[in-house]
C-alpha cells in the first residue's frame, strides 16, 4: 500500500486518568491509580494513522514547558512530521483528565485547552503550502471556531478531503451551520443530536439524524455508538457495524483509534461501509491497552483481525 501526506489540526495534550478501585462514591475521596501519557484527539488521530502505514503531520500549539516538548520527542518517535507545531511561552500545554469507573467507562473528565486560542487563522494562513500537499486534512474542535471555518474554506475550495471530529456537543457548536466540503464527520450521539437539532430515542432516529447532518452539506456520517458500533450514512449506503468483542482494558482513545481506521481506509479508495469495518477494527486494538495509540496497530494487523474475526 502506497502511502499519502495527512494532516492531523487540533489538540495536542498531556492526558491523566484517574481508574477509581472501588465504586465511586460523590463528594467523598475515592481511591484511584493515576497514570500520565501523550494525548489530544488531532495528536491520537495522527498516532493512529502513523501505525496504519500513512505519513502523518501534526500541526497544534503546545507549550514551552517539559511536558510540551516530552510530547513532541514522543510525536518523532511515532514518525509524526511535527514541523508545523507552534511551541509558544505564553500558556501552558493542554491537558484532558479523566476519570473512570472500575469497568474502565468514562465517569467525568475535564480539559484545560485555552492554549489553543493561539491556533489562529494567520498561522494556518502561513503554514498552508505545507498543509495544501495533503490527501486529506482531519481536524477536531478544540481550535477556534474562526480557524476551522478559515481551514474548511480552504480545503472546499481546492478539493482537499475533509475529515471532522466534533469531540463534544459543546464544541461541535464552533462547526459553522454550513457543512459543505466535509467528506466525513465522525460524532457521538450527543454531537449527533446537536449537529441534527433532533433528538435520538431509539435506534430507529439514526437514520433521521443522520439525514440531518448530511443536509448541512456533509458528505457521509458516522455516528459512534460506543458499544454499540456505528451507524454510517453515505450517499448509497447506510446501515449499522456492530463492534468486535475484545477484553476492554481501557476505552479511552478508542473513538480516535476509530477516526483513523475510517479516515484511512476512506483515503486508500474503500466505500464508507468498508472503510468503517477497519475503523471498528482500529477500535478493537485501542481497548485492549491502556496507551492512547496502540503499540501493536498496524494496517497489516487490522486486516489479518478482521480476516480471522470474519471466520469465527
Amino acid at each position: 500500500m502506497g502511502k499519502y501526506v495527512i494532516t492531523c489540526i487540533g489538540g495536542a495534550n498531556i492526558d491523566r486518568k484517574a481508574v477509581a478501585k472501588e465504586a465511586i462514591r460523590h463528594y467523598s475521596s475515592n481511591p484511584v491509580t493515576m497514570n500520565e501519557s501523550f494525548g489530544g484527539v488531532a495528536r491520537n488521530v495522527a498516532g493512529n494513522l502513523s501505525g496504519l502505514g500513512n505519513k502523518v503531520s501534526l500541526l497544534s500549539v503546545v507549550g514551552n514547558d517539559k511536558g510540551g516538548l516530552r510530547l513532541l520527542d514522543d510525536a518523532k518517535e511515532k514518525n509524526i512530521d511535527i514541523s508545523l507545531v507552534e511551541v509558544v511561552s505564553a500558556g501552558r500545554t493542554g491537558t484532558y483528565t479523566a476519570l473512570l469507573d472500575v469497568d474502565g467507562e468514562m465517569v467525568i473528565s475535564f480539559a484545560d485547552m485555552d492554549i489553543y486560542d493561539q491556533l489562529t487563522p494567520a498561522i494556518i494562513e502561513k503554514k498552508w503550502l505545507h498543509i495544501e500537499k495533503s490527501r486529506a486534512v482531519f481536524i477536531d474542535t478544540n481550535i477556534p471556531h474562526e480557524t476551522i471555518a478559515y481551514i474548511m474554506g480552504r480545503c472546499r475550495q481546492e478539493k482537499i478531503f475533509l475529515c471532522v471530529d466534533p469531540v463534544s456537543s459543546l464544541k461541535s457548536r464552533k462547526l459553522p451551520e454550513d457543512l459543505t466540503g466535509v467528506n466525513v464527520i465522525l460524532p457521538n450521539l450527543e454531537e449527533a443530536e446537536e449537529l441534527s437539532g433532533m433528538k435520538i430515542a431509539t435506534s430507529a432516529d439514526y437514520c433521521g439524524v443522520a439525514d440531518a447532518i448530511k443536509a448541512r452539506g456533509v458528505e457521509n456520517v458516522v455516528i459512534t455508538l460506543g458499544s454499540e458500533g456505528v451507524f454510517f450514512s453515505s450517499s448509497v449506503d447506510s446501515g449499522r457495524i456492530k463492534p468486535y468483542r475484545v477484553e476492554i482494558v481501557d476505552v479511552t482513545g478508542a473513538g480516535d483509534a476509530l477516526t483513523s481506521g475510517v479516515l484511512s481506509g476512506m483515503v486508500y479508495g474503500h466505500e464508507l461501509k468498508e472503510a468503517c469495518r477497519y475503523g471498528i477494527a482500529a477500535a478493537a486494538f485501542a481497548l485492549r491497552t491502556e496507551q492512547s495509540v496502540a503499540q501493536d496497530l498496524s494496517f497489516a494487523n487490522i486486516a489479518a483481525f478482521i480476516k480471522e474475526k470474519d471466520l469465527l
